[in-house]
């Protein structure tokens, strides 16, 4: 309290001159080097004080305390933009997902500039640097022997002559009896659905009735982490700041072990499963979207791997 009692008196021509970083923001060795990512908000509705409270408003505030501290800083974002809620919008709207994903990024940007949050960059993941990167993780995992194959009871409507992905499906809940469930979810009761178990399933685009269809997918072989994992948590949590919510998640995953988690999807708007015999495929948006985050700085500058691979900064 003196010593800031102190500063005050003295002024502001006290002050260390305020830290001009070079463009674009890139680790200076010597400095506290901070990157700073809000969640990737979904490109298919306009964004209200919600999504703004949620999460950019509090790492926008973060990013200026820490810009008023002379850390050499560097904040991103971007929108979020594959996936069956960008092709349902496009449905409704009746544009591509393309045009969907132009006229809602468009619309967050000029929010956030309204807001005056201030990214460094805001940008976006259809773009080819998110396709290189996600592509390069994949190949990664599958020379590691982290992916396996299996076969899928998936939801097909003939008439549309596709497989439908869980928001092309509505019907019944076979838990509370909800009449418009979602084929992922059902918003009255709350719990998850596997599509082919939903009662009355109607495909959202045709009405149609759709059949159970075996098609093969990829997982990611997450029961094969395991014993790296934990230790790995231990020490985290042991050296890190997780939240106790964040804790007890974990630990109750870990408790019941970790299980194969599917990685792709039958849909076309999405980066390609770059893999004979998925090439029809995309990957599923939780396995593409925090690649977001990457690729988003890469957009901002290709030597992107010095904040993402640099831990010793």
């Amino acid at each position: 309290i003196a010593a800031a009692a102190d500063a005050w008196a003295r002024g502001a021509a006290a002050l260390p001159k305020p830290w001009q970083p070079q463009k674009p923001v890139l680790p200076v060795e010597g400095m506290r080097n901070v990157l700073i990512t809000s969640a990737l908000p979904y490109v298919n509705n306009v964004p209200h004080l919600g999504n703004i409270i949620g999460c950019v408003l509090s790492a926008d505030t973060f990013a200026r305390y820490c810009r008023l501290r002379n850390w050499n800083t560097l904040y991103v974002c971007g929108t979020d933009e594959y996936g069956t809620a960008t092709e349902t919008k496009a449905v409704e709207e009746g544009l591509t997902p393309q045009e969907i994903c132009n006229k809602y990024n468009a619309i967050h940007a000029d929010i956030y500039r309204w807001f005056n949050i201030s990214f460094d960059y805001f940008g976006r993941t259809t773009t080819p640097y998110q396709t290189t990167i996600a592509q390069d993780i994949f190949q990664r995992l599958l020379a590691r022997g982290f992916l396996l194959q299996d076969t899928v009871e998936q939801l097909r409507c003939e008439n549309c002559q596709r497989f439908l992905a869980d928001r092309f499906v509505e019907g019944t809940c076979p838990f509370c009896s909800f009449e418009e469930a979602r084929g992922d979810q059902c918003d009255k009761c709350g719990k998850l659905i596997n599509a082919v178990e939903l009662k009355n399933p109607q495909c959202k685009l045709c009405r149609g009735v759709p059949v159970v269809k075996p098609t093969q997918h990829l997982f990611l072989d997450l029961p094969k982490l395991e014993e790296r994992l934990e230790p790995w948590l231990e020490q985290s949590w042991a050296t890190g700041d997780w939240t106790a919510n964040a804790r007890y998640i974990t630990r109750s995953w870990i408790r019941d072990g970790l299980k194969p988690r599917c990685i792709t999807r039958d849909l076309k708007w999405g980066t390609p499963v770059p893999l004979d015999g998925f090439r029809d495929k995309v990957f599923y948006v939780w396995f593409d979207a925090p690649i977001g985050y990457l690729s988003i700085t890469a957009n901002y500058t290709d030597q992107w791997e010095r904040w993402w691979k640099n831990p010793q900064q």
